[in-house]
């Protein structure tokens, strides 16, 4: 059986035990950095939480300010002998603590936002759900069919590669004010940039995992007299499929990344519209919860998506 050290082999492989361990050091060490960072003031506090402005008069109880500014404002106060100010180590209020999120997270489902039509980051994140859902599913019944007559057919190559090449260059976001001025200003538009965020990168990658299918198998097919659609149904479509499959999983990551510049575009709606929201405000535990939940969401969702992968193609099933 592989041990813990054959993993750190190049090439090695991991055994049940070694998978579990690693995978609970990969929560475990983050979280640790994050608390030795927030709550032990000899790593990095390098503000002052004013606790008594003392007989400075701009100070207040509760602002943060930086620890030169309250040396300098202390040793001013003993030089006028009037009371020195107090405070507290801290961290930045864009750096709040482990706690301070997990609490924040706790509320994010039941507390309301100042202003607009989403006051919740549960109707907030809904919203985005259906936004990445749309586009992806527009993107894919695109990207898929193309991608994979590419792969299979030289001349479709030759006719649709070279612009998709140019087009893949072209960043999403360039195409806001064109999405809007063509679609509106509500949902439509935000669909739109991450169907082109993903579309033409989709039918390049698709393409490239139908060319690596093993042309054994299609050389035995047309043997056996299979050609045309018969050959790519029954033959070139079922061979690349789990490795298809892997590629919607990494795409539909990508789609994530899009969904925050496709939200600033058009109507103030989404998790991104929270998170703005949020940050405004100097809110920035909910700011670290919303983007929490981005990351829970979508690490779950890849999970979920992996565990179906190991069902559906058990033929095909890498040791990792």
């Amino acid at each position: 059986m592989p041990s813990l050290a054959a993993s750190w082999r190049l090439y090695g492989r991991t055994d049940r035990t070694a998978r579990g361990v690693f995978g609970i050091l990969a929560v475990l060490l983050p979280l640790l950095t994050w608390s030795a960072v927030s709550y032990l003031p000899f790593v990095w506090h390098p503000q002052i939480l004013i606790t008594d402005p003392g007989g400075e008069d701009y100070l207040e109880s509760g602002m943060r300010m930086k620890r030169a500014d309250f040396n300098r404002a202390v040793d001013e106060m003993r030089a006028k002998k009037l009371p020195a100010p107090q405070g507290i180590a801290t961290n930045p209020v864009y750096f709040p603590s482990p706690g301070e999120v997990l609490s924040a997270f706790a509320h994010a489902f039941t507390s309301s936002a100042p202003t607009g039509t989403e006051h919740s980051i549960t109707q907030a994140f809904g919203h985005s759900i259906r936004i990445i859902f749309w586009g992806f599913v527009i993107s894919s019944l695109i990207g898929v069919p193309l991608g994979v007559l590419c792969g299979a057919l030289p001349a479709m190559a030759r006719l649709i590669e070279p612009s998709v090449d140019f087009f893949r260059y072209l960043p999403a976001p360039a195409f806001g004010a064109l999405a809007v001025a063509i679609l509106g200003i509500y949902d439509a538009p935000k669909i739109a940039i991450i169907v082109i965020g993903t579309l033409f990168q989709q039918i390049l990658v698709i393409a490239n995992t139908t060319r690596k299918l093993d042309f054994a198998l299609i050389e035995a097919a047309r043997t056996l007299g299979a050609r045309g659609l018969r050959l790519l149904f029954r033959v070139v479509i079922p061979g690349i499929l789990p490795d298809l499959y892997r590629d919607q999983r990494i795409l539909l990551g990508w789609a994530w990344t899009y969904l925050i510049v496709a939200e600033l575009i058009g109507t103030s709606s989404g998790i991104t519209w929270f998170i703005t929201q949020q940050a405004r405000y100097q809110h920035f535990d909910n700011v670290y919860a919303a983007m929490a939940l981005i990351g829970i969401v979508g690490l779950g969702t890849d999970m979920v998506l992996g565990l179906l992968a190991r069902k559906f193609f058990t033929w095909k099933r890498e040791n990792v």
